[in-house]
């Protein structure tokens, strides 16, 4: 489905239907309101009402904000989305909403049926945007266009992510997933360099070649760039790449392994942002670096009591194999700040459990040092669409990270904060210099589900990639000139 606007008034666009938000207070005054009324039709929130003879699709709506416009234009594109009706036309809501209004039309229409024996396509292909608001009001047309292009871009974007992590683990491996870096970045003028087995040998990232030591695929150390002219700011993403994660010796339960092709959603996310980056043709340099192998059972499989060392000379004890994907980020964190001298630093990574049971299944945790960091994803993380909350570090939690043999234990000593001391783990490995630089982002809840939400439907989700380029445009508009803001 594709999106087109017009700047023409709603009525003088010819479409199969048009669809129209209503709150309790705007049924009111809707010409239909007996009719609606009639049928059980209250504007409640996501309510739908198709009035097949006059064209209209009604949907509630609790308020006229983002939140209430994505959610009910993803009901309204489902619905739609399983009819018989080629296209469709909206008026805005307040420009403000119109990055909400994109996303619950392409995220929302958006299904993986990749597997399926049997596809239907649906006969629903376009929805115009009018430069009409609803008040009758005509909004700037320049600036809307604007804004529908970009936004358009990023859901892109996150639907590619979304392919990516939803694809099974025997077509997405650590080798097949470089093959996807280096076909994206000839299709979008990027420099990709994929490091072999061998080529992690003589780096001495032994840390991320023990985690994948068991699998028949081989890990791979991944390096994406977007390198424009005169860039403002140089940003290193770094991404976790479990393409399957089994657990290893310490063996998930079988109820626990299924979804796990969705350990490489850091990974995704990371080219992903690299995707909108380079199709926004924005004016900062991003290197991706992305950590990819497979964590399975072997005769060589790396095990509890492993002592293992990692690229910046860490040694690390070995007390579960399944807190493998900090061990892949701690040589790729290591790796990333040796390539590029970066101003920031972020890492994406469906990293803990405990992170769900701390926020729950929909919002990442972010950590590190910067308050100002956190404060400034906190602020574009509303208007972005996704949650995000903040976790804090202790020096209490690290003496959890104690080792009486090694430098440092993969995991905690108690089975509490179990989010923070695997952040703390990976602060082990970020340089000084780059301490206030430098961002984890947990995203196991909102990375993967297996129940709809928002705009999301069953499957990956794309997370983080669109608070991600919101935080960039924050960026951008804050440093004038070039001018890098202090954090």
């Amino acid at each position: 489905m594709n999106i087109e606007f017009l700047d023409q008034p709603l009525a003088s666009i010819d479409a199969d239907i048009t669809i129209v938000f209503l709150t309790e207070t705007l049924l009111e005054t809707s010409p239909h309101q007996a009719l609606l009324v009639q049928s059980g039709f209250k504007a409640k929130q996501d309510q739908l009402s198709l009035l097949h003879e006059t064209g209209l699709l009604y949907c509630g709506i609790e308020k006229l904000d983002r939140d209430s416009i994505r959610s009910a234009a993803v009901k309204a594109v489902r619905c739609l989305r399983d009819s018989n009706y080629t296209s469709a036309k909206v008026a805005h809501y307040f420009a403000k909403n119109t990055s909400a209004l994109v996303d619950g039309l392409l995220l929302g229409f958006y299904r993986f049926d990749t597997y399926k024996s049997e596809n239907e396509p649906s006969a629903f292909q376009r929805c115009y945007l009018s430069s009409d608001n609803f008040d009758g009001t005509m909004l700037d047309a320049a600036t809307l266009k604007k804004s529908i292009a970009q936004r358009t871009t990023v859901c892109h974007a996150v639907n590619f992510v979304r392919d990516l992590v939803n694809t099974i683990p025997n077509d997405i491996t650590p080798p097949a997933l470089a093959a996807v870096a280096e076909e994206l970045a000839r299709n979008n003028a990027l420099t990709c360099r994929v490091l072999d087995e061998a080529a992690l040998e003589t780096e001495g990232m032994q840390a991320m070649l023990a985690v994948g030591r068991a699998s028949v695929h081989k890990p791979r150390l991944i390096h994406v760039s977007y390198v424009p002219d005169n860039p403002q700011h140089v940003i290193s993403l770094v991404g976790k790449g479990l393409t399957y994660d089994s657990g290893g010796l310490s063996l998930k339960p079988s109820a626990s392994m299924v979804s796990m092709k969705m350990d490489k959603a850091g990974a995704c996310a990371v080219l992903g942002i690299l995707k909108a980056v380079s199709e926004l043709q924005l004016p900062i340099e991003v290197h991706g670096f992305i950590g990819a192998a497979e964590n399975m059972l072997g005769g060589n499989a790396y095990k509890p009591d492993d002592v293992l060392k990692s690229k910046n000379g860490t040694t690390i004890e070995v007390r579960n194999t399944d807190a493998e994907g900090r061990l892949v980020l701690a040589d790729t964190l290591t790796y990333a700040q040796q390539e590029v001298t970066a101003d920031y630093l972020f890492d994406y990574a469906t990293l803990t459990g405990a992170c769900m049971v701390a926020l729950g299944p929909y919002t990442a945790g972010m950590m590190g040092h910067s308050h100002a960091l956190k404060h400034q994803f906190s602020k574009v993380a509303a208007p972005s669409g996704e949650l995000l909350a903040s976790l804090p570090f202790n020096a209490h939690l690290k003496k959890l990270l104690k080792s009486d043999i090694a430098d440092i234990s993969n995991v905690g000593s108690k089975p509490y904060g179990g989010a923070i001391t695997a952040g703390m783990f990976l602060d082990t490995f970020i340089d000084e210099q780059m301490k206030q630089k430098w961002m984890h982002f947990d995203i196991a809840g909102p990375a993967y589900s297996e129940t709809p939400w928002d705009c999301h439907p069953y499957g990956a989700t794309g997370a983080g990639v669109r608070f991600t380029i919101e935080w960039m445009h924050s960026l951008l508009e804050k440093t004038p000139n070039g001018k890098q803001q202090d954090i």
